[in-house]
């Protein structure tokens, strides 16, 4: 994935909270999600180290100002994600209200409760941010077997790149959450999950979460028009991403059965239909997982 040379997003911020680092990053979710699947556990609410924080964050922030390049790289994955869904946004007539995005190490406080890295990269409507543990790039190489030494095709070592689009991929996701929020989907998942029984409201969460993969792949497809990022085999690390992440594979993965009432994201294919989908069109409007759900 190409992305050095282009402008970084001035709305990553870094937290001071710190704390004890529990798991992290996408082995955090298989973690978590795990624990949905077995348990019927929300993982935010298993995971959360402290109350709600009514109204916003009270982990105190500051601009992200590291060089490292993992800093670089999310500051410039965030800013293509501006620079696209204004587009889009503008295209339909109305505004687009950038998210923020907070890096943490180990714990941060949101206005959707406390969480650990053990929580995995998530989006919190309540103050409309990004959260992404900083040890979100080593655990996403590590647990989704994304290669990290590779050469590019001039011969120039790539160790540690390899996987960036992968892990733009789950940025992405995310900011498609923020999305939903802008456009009232995630206030009317909400409104609904409320009023029907539990494996009811996941279905809503799964469709929820596949609208965010499409999302996800409508920013790839117009971001390509706009800067051609893409290299080879990048797609093919999105869809393997998408894949591991499944709910059905989760299940598998923990030794349990694979029961599609508690699947919350959806299975790996969905996953990746609804990615591809949103690549294949670059259209928000084939997006519609819900098709009168709500």
């Amino acid at each position: 994935m190409k992305w050095q040379g282009r402008r970084g997003s001035s709305n990553v911020r870094t937290s001071s909270g710190g704390g004890k680092m529990i798991g992290g990053g996408i082995g955090g979710i298989i973690i978590a999600g795990i624990l949905w699947l077995v348990f019927g556990v929300n993982p935010m609410t298993a995971l959360q180290t402290g109350q709600v924080v009514a109204g916003g964050s009270n982990t105190s922030t500051e601009p992200a100002t590291s060089d490292d390049r993992d800093t670089q790289f999310v500051k410039v994955v965030l800013a293509d994600t501006e620079e696209v869904w204004h587009q889009i946004f503008n295209e339909g007539g109305s505004t687009y209200q950038e998210p923020s995005l907070i890096l943490f190490n180990g714990q941060v406080s949101s206005a959707c409760g406390s969480a650990t890295a053990a929580t995995g990269p998530f989006y919190c409507p309540g103050d409309q941010t990004v959260y992404l543990d900083t040890s979100f790039f080593v655990e996403m190489r590590q647990n989704l077997g994304i290669a990290g030494d590779q050469q590019d095709s001039g011969g120039q070592d790539n160790e540690g790149k390899a996987g960036d689009f992968a892990q733009a991929y789950v940025i992405s996701h995310e900011v498609g959450h923020h999305v939903q929020t802008l456009l009232g989907i995630t206030q009317q998942v909400s409104e609904a999950s409320r009023q029907v029984t539990r494996a009811e409201a996941n279905k809503l969460s799964v469709l929820q979460e596949l609208q965010a993969d499409c999302f996800a792949g409508v920013w790839a497809q117009r971001n390509q028009a706009r800067v051609q990022f893409l290299e080879a085999g990048d797609i093919d690390e999105a869809i393997n991403a998408a894949s591991q992440i499944g709910d059905d594979r989760l299940a598998r993965a923990s030794g349990g059965a694979v029961v599609p009432d508690n699947f919350t994201h959806g299975t790996s294919q969905q996953r990746v239909q609804w990615f591809t989908r949103g690549l294949e069109s670059g259209s928000v409007q084939t997006c519609d997982t819900f098709s009168g759900a709500l």
